[in-house]
């Protein structure tokens, strides 16, 4: 049941929270079932980690070879535990920042955390296109409604590019489905028997869906924009987890579906990618508002997970699932700090900031540690997942050019260095400003959120052994989905 709850506490919690009138009511309601959100998800990992309490099934749509399949596996699990923490954190980060009707606002992202949760577990590829969409729906009357001035045009971008992709997906999931006997179950989508120039053009209606939630390049156009338009606690759940829903969708619903068309069209998704990193990285050096540094930041990151999707290596695919919750908890970290200095100073540009340090040393503490993660220092969470990825990536067996996507992917990590370091520099080092001088620093909740952000951090940079341990199983098995050996051995 525990796979259920992860679902119905955010979705019976966020319809609850729309009959809700009194702010101080909503914000305590939410935040509560937030909590009870990661407690479920902790008796998860914990007591309750046997296989009969992760997964659940029930009839659905039979006439359509559809039943409600979910289940909490290594990954799913890890996303899941992602998803629990990123919304107390979220929650109480933001928690003095003001929203109009804030009971639609809560039951909003409360709703979105149970699509999220559904997508990370669905093991039916109708239950995950149901999803899929679930989750989109309310990101966007989030943005649209409780966005900057410039929301309305942005968010119908965003939508037009979701939508697509999405319906790109499920033509290529029924075309699936009517190929393996009428079964939307993914171990019927496993075992369809495609041919291989079938495998080809349905690699690109499934790639383009997940390209686009990502964002790979030149999928990308909507991210940036939408990033800085949609309020901070929005922004900080499309980027530290919804992104996640388009690297799962690869390797779960992409590489193991259909493998030798993953194999013969892969060098065209990491060569995009590897374009995405180099341009993003350069992109966001010349961005002077820290949210668009930030949002090209994760096409940056985002870019790696892709190439190292396609190198099809144990090592690779260890290092994405592995980065997918560092990632989600880094950039986490920066929306907080980011929320915080726009409240505090009325300001994201950094140009107009300057000696924050010296007026919140608390904060300027925390900035650094999570800036050190974002660029991947040796005992900070990011390390071991990227050294995992380029270590996939050059010694993939899968393409002819791992050696030189290894090496455009590590000038990605070194500018990376540059543009947040010159965003350490602007905001936080220096003498004060008019603006920033009478600053003051964090209080007591929010040095306990970034706090946890931080212990996190540290914890899985020195000893990472669990993490690693944990996705053995899940890697290995989707490996074997792709029947990887048995490509190489054909080449």
């Amino acid at each position: 049941m525990i796979a259920l709850l992860l679902i119905l506490v955010p979705l019976l919690g966020g319809l609850a929270t729309f009959f809700l009138k009194k702010e101080s009511e909503v914000r305590t309601w939410s935040l509560f079932v937030a909590v009870l959100t990661f407690i479920v998800a902790i008796l998860g990992v914990s007591v309750l980690n046997a296989p009969e309490y992760l997964s659940f099934k029930a009839d659905w749509m039979g006439d359509l070879g559809s039943t409600f399949s979910i289940k909490a596996d290594a990954m799913g699990m890890m996303l899941c535990m992602l998803t629990a923490i990123s919304f107390p954190i979220i929650f109480i980060g933001t928690w003095k920042t003001a929203y109009e009707k804030p009971q639609n606002f809560f039951a909003l992202m409360l709703l979105a955390q149970a699509g999220m949760m559904g997508v990370f577990l669905a093991m039916d590829a109708l239950v995950f296109y149901f999803f899929w969409e679930l989750a989109l729906i309310p990101m966007y009357f989030l943005s649209s409604q409780w966005g900057g001035a410039r929301r309305i045009p942005v968010m119908f971008k965003f939508f037009v590019y979701t939508f697509i992709g999405s319906l790109l997906m499920l033509v290529g999931l029924i075309y699936i489905w009517s190929k393996n006997g009428g079964s939307f179950d993914i171990d019927a989508f496993y075992n369809s028997k495609l041919s291989v120039k079938e495998q080809m053009w349905l690699f690109w209606l499934l790639f383009a869906a997940f390209a686009v939630k990502m964002p790979i390049f030149p999928f990308h156009t909507w991210q940036p924009d939408t990033y800085e338009q949609a309020p901070t606690a929005v922004t900080a759940v499309l980027s530290a987890i919804m992104v996640k829903m388009g690297v799962l969708g690869l390797l779960r619903w992409l590489l193991p579906v259909l493998p030798v068309g993953s194999y013969v069209m892969g060098d065209n998704p990491s060569f995009l990618a590897m374009i995405g990193i180099v341009y993003a990285s350069i992109i966001a050096f010349r961005q002077d508002d820290m949210k668009r540094l930030v949002a090209f930041s994760s096409i940056a990151h985002v870019g790696l997970m892709c190439i190292a999707a396609f190198s099809e290596s144990k090592s690779g695919m260890q290092g994405i699932m592995i980065q997918m919750f560092s990632h989600g908890i880094n950039i986490l970290g920066l929306w907080v700090i980011i929320e915080i200095i726009e409240r505090k100073f009325g300001t994201r540009k950094m140009s107009e900031l300057g000696g924050v340090a010296q007026k919140a040393p608390a904060l300027a503490i925390a900035f650094f540690v999570i800036m050190f993660a974002t660029v991947s220092l040796p005992i900070t969470n990011a390390f071991i997942g990227e050294y995992l990825m380029l270590n996939g990536i050059f010694n993939s067996t899968v393409t002819s050019y791992g050696v030189i996507y290894a090496v455009v992917a590590s000038t990605g990590v070194i500018l990376s260095v540059v543009y947040m370091f010159s965003m350490a520099r602007k905001v936080f080092l220096g003498n004060t400003n008019e603006l920033t001088v009478k600053g003051t620093d964090i209080d007591f909740p929010e040095k306990a959120v970034l706090g946890i952000i931080l212990v996190i951090i540290l914890v899985m940079g020195v000893y990472p052994q669990p993490f690693l341990n944990m996705m053995e199983g899940v890697s290995d098995s989707l490996l074997k989905a792709s029947d990887i050996q048995h490509l190489i051995l054909k080449k």
